[in-house]
């Protein structure tokens, strides 16, 4: 039980950035740093007892700062994307960066939040060991309107599950959508293709996307088409399937909506390594879960110097379904001045 904290690394002005991990009294790990609130590591055993870091990331600042793919970053104030890069709240529209394609917003980039040292803290509670980081992010900025501050915590339990709180107040109403990018493979961040492990998503419709990946704002049944998870199966046995949705996305990358009551923290996706026994589980209250299969993610940048290619991880991105902010049809990202957004996603760690 309890923490260690080693400095990462230094930005280019000298900031010293610091790495925090968190064990349990398994023998769990995870660890993370204050460079972005960022996941870096999660260490939990197969059936055998051995150790393996199942989440996919980097392991300098610079890899940080400058590889693809977002791993392990607490996403925000918007997460996925946003058609046209704008949107109208009270009557005013905000044109934020077309970072995606030229015409539209993804991951309210480019001035992420993972370029910023947020604030951390370290505590003990009832569930295990905490680590919360908090961001003060002034109104204007990357285009969304209030000040807005921000905690997410991190809370690794004795039953090996990671627990993520986020939490913000604005004093104007404004857009909160966060989410955590890591790219899980249970088999080990650096064991390759990750598509034969198996998932099952508990949803029976998923948002339908345009050539873009923008929301149309049809929900479409997953029945009868190669986006039904409603049966565990392996990841690889539809991905290449002759279907519009993955031939345009290159592969899996949409939201599908849970089935789970509005607000309710429920068990939503599972995923399993046969080969090594692993297996997580995703409980979160959100509406929806981007699962995303890495078809993008290379580089010769990761942990440990492992080349990640495409396909050798997965994501859970929980959230509000992407383009929320210009569907009314969808259940609202918008946060009232004053009000509180409070949200849970729990990613637990067994075998089987």
């Amino acid at each position: 039980m309890g923490y260690t904290k080693t400095e990462f690394g230094k930005l280019e002005d000298g900031t010293a950035v610091y790495r925090y991990t968190l064990t349990n009294e398994q023998g769990a790990s995870a660890s993370f740093t204050d460079l972005g609130g960022i996941w870096l590591t999660m260490v939990v055993p197969d059936r055998d007892g051995k150790m393996a870091d199942v989440v996919l990331g980097y392991d300098s600042v610079k890899g940080i700062l400058t590889g693809p793919g977002h791993p392990g970053e607490p996403v925000g104030r918007n997460a996925n994307r946003i058609g046209g890069a704008k949107f109208t709240l009270n009557g005013v529209t905000y044109e934020l960066n077309k970072n995606s394609g030229g015409k539209h917003n993804l991951h309210s980039g480019p001035d992420y939040y993972r370029n910023r040292v947020w604030e951390a803290l370290v505590e003990e509670d009832g569930m295990g060991t905490k680590i919360s980081f908090s961001l003060f992010s002034p109104d204007g900025d990357q285009g969304y309107p209030g000040n807005a501050d921000i905690t997410v915590s991190y809370t690794l339990t004795p039953d090996n599950s990671l627990q993520l709180d986020y939490h913000m107040v604005s004093d104007r109403d404004t857009v909160a959508n966060f989410t955590n990018h890591a790219y899980f493979n249970l088999a080990g961040h650096d064991s390759g293709n990750a598509m034969n492990q198996k998932v099952w998503i508990d949803a029976d419709a998923f948002t339908v996307t345009d050539a873009d990946s923008i929301p149309t704002g049809e929900l479409a049944p997953v029945k009868g088409t190669p986006m039904d998870f409603t049966k565990m199966k392996t990841i690889a046995k539809d991905i290449e399937a002759d279907y519009e949705q993955l031939r345009w996305a290159g592969g899996f990358d949409h939201n599908w909506a849970l089935n789970h009551p509005a607000g309710e923290i429920s068990l939503s996706a599972r995923a399993v390594d046969e080969a090594s026994g692993r297996v997580m589980e995703v409980y979160t209250d959100l509406p929806g879960v981007q699962f995303y299969t890495a078809n993008s993610m290379t580089t010769d940048m990761g942990k440990e110097g492992t080349s990640y290619k495409k396909r050798d991880g997965y994501c859970f991105e929980t959230q509000y379904f992407p383009d929320a902010v210009n569907k009314p049809e969808f259940v609202s990202s918008f946060l009232k001045a004053g009000q509180e957004y409070k949200t849970t996603t729990i990613y637990k760690f067994s075998v089987e």
